[in-house]
């Protein structure tokens, strides 16, 4: 399947890039190195993005290029969705997009739908970008500073700096290849993860309020309401880290962020340790994403939304 991507590629001349909304690092990386890649290629290249790029994430190279309406897609020889385990997830264009002639998944969600006929999918890799690096290198194409700057921060960000079980010996080879080629990880780290608003520290010292131990200590949570929002300043954005603070917590296995997104509305994200299936219980309420990482929606009152959950955690 990769040499008919690369195919696709070489043949091409207008693409189309595109992630999930509620932009992550893996997404936002992907996507630019790939437009960089695409550029110097001689092609005309456009990345669409539902939502505004997260403040953290606004030092990546080509990031102001990034445009946020589209219109004509007949336009488009090829688009190409990354990060996506589903079409709907890029959001209100789904079913624009999925009109180009041509389309290409790449993605290493294990909750994918194979909605792409062509398609670069693997669950085990630690990220998209991992994914990319791999496609670049195949395709022998001699990456700039800047393709790694973007391919290193999708893959820091989508390991957690390296911690999670995802990290390989092909996941260290990358990013090694990456720093060699000129990706300057300090930099990167000090842009990624010590460079918070001081809207963000007020929100999660809002959020450290709820934080909640079940399960004998095994289950962690924290929830973030409209109302800490408001009061704090902040957006949906400066919540992103925040599920990983409760697995922190001596003996913490499954680590959950409930963010409220409107009345009696949330999205639940889930982290876990160890050998804990997260992505059982985030399918379980119409979710999924990948074994240790994974979310999910819900409708009701918090209360009765931890207690759903926790009776899935328990049967897990």
């Amino acid at each position: 399947m990769i040499s008919e991507i690369i195919e696709a590629i070489n043949e091409g001349q207008s693409f189309l890039i595109t992630a999930h909304v509620r932009l992550d690092g893996d997404a936002l990386g992907s996507e630019l190195a790939l437009y960089l890649m695409l550029r110097e290629l001689g092609k005309n290249v456009v990345v669409y993005n539902q939502d505004h790029t997260p403040e953290r994430y606004r030092f990546l190279p080509a990031e102001q290029n990034i445009i946020h309406n589209i219109s004509n897609v007949e336009q488009y020889d090829v688009g190409i969705v990354l990060d996506c385990s589903d079409l709907a997830r890029v959001g209100d264009e789904a079913e624009n997009i999925g009109k180009i002639k041509k389309l290409i998944n790449i993605d290493h969600h294990v909750s994918n739908n194979g909605f792409c006929s062509l398609k670069m999918l693997d669950a085990h890799a630690s990220s998209t970008g991992e994914l990319l690096f791999r496609l670049i290198r195949e395709m022998r194409f001699k990456m700039s500073k800047d393709i790694c700057t973007n391919l290193y921060a999708a893959i820091i960000t989508d390991t957690g700096s390296f911690r999670y079980s995802s990290t390989t010996n092909e996941t260290l080879f990358a990013a090694g290849t990456l720093v060699e080629n000129g990706a300057d990880p300090q930099w990167i780290a000090e842009n990624v993860y010590e460079n918070d608003s001081p809207v963000r520290l007020k929100l999660l010292a809002k959020a450290l309020e709820t934080l909640s131990l079940d399960m004998k200590n095994k289950v962690g949570s924290l929830v973030v309401t409209q109302k800490a929002l408001l009061e704090a300043g902040a957006s949906w954005e400066h919540t992103e880290g925040f599920v990983d603070i409760p697995r922190t917590v001596r003996g913490i296995e499954i680590s959950i962020l409930y963010t409220q997104r409107g009345d009696n509305h949330f999205k639940l994200s889930l982290r876990s340790k160890a050998k804990a299936n997260v992505e059982k219980v985030a399918k379980k309420f119409g979710g999924g994403g990948h074994i240790h990482a994974s979310s999910c929606w819900m409708k009701g009152d918090i209360e009765s939304i931890k207690s759903q959950i926790i009776k899935a955690v328990r049967e897990l």
